[in-house]
């Protein structure tokens, strides 16, 4: 194995159990694959993050900061408040069928930490909870109160389309929210 310089084993770690977190899920992959994957000793591997708990959250705290930015990016192609709404379907879409149909990493997370105590829960509940208050806001600006309703129609159609293995549970649940949102 190669030296790796100070700083890039972090990122390394991070990127290799990104993938292997999401793929393989993250109770089944161990430290030791993910030094492996990532081309780092474990002891760079815990000098960096100190625990697997550690890494579990700044892997989901990555991701919601990638997704951030992508919504940040689609939605910003639009003016109309309803339109950007519309525009996070398209997202979720996008990002859920990119990555295999393996579903949201949130929930899946939530799934593997059921104490909602845990601090990867707390991860969870941030990003759910910023994707709820970014859709009131902008329902808000249109004069509509529907963001619960449209929270359900996402996070059902990701469901929907990991068993399906398709696209096709997002555009109703976009025909849907067109409809809700008027």
């Amino acid at each position: 194995m190669g030296k790796t310089r100070p700083g890039d084993a972090g990122a390394k770690v991070l990127k290799a159990a990104s993938a292997l977190f999401y793929r393989d899920g993250i109770h089944a992959v161990g430290v030791d694959t993910v030094a492996a994957e990532a081309g780092v000793t474990k002891a760079a591997l815990y000098g960096n993050f100190g625990s697997k708990s550690r890494l579990v959250v700044a892997y989901l705290r990555e991701r919601d900061r990638w997704w951030q930015e992508q919504i940040d990016t689609i939605t910003a192609e639009h003016d109309d408040p309803h339109e950007r709404v519309l525009a996070v379907f398209d997202a979720y879409e996008a990002w859920l069928s990119r990555d295999g149909y393996r579903g949201c990493a949130f929930l899946n997370a939530t799934s593997e930490f059921p104490d909602p105590a845990d601090p990867v829960r707390e991860v969870v509940r941030h990003h759910k909870t910023a994707l709820h208050g970014y859709l009131r806001t902008q329902l808000e600006r249109a004069g509509s109160d529907r963001a619960d309703e449209l929270m359900l129609l996402l996070e059902g159609a990701a469901v929907r389309s990991v068993v399906s293995q398709d696209a096709q549970p997002f555009h109703v649940a976009k025909r849907l929210a067109e409809t809700l949102i008027g």
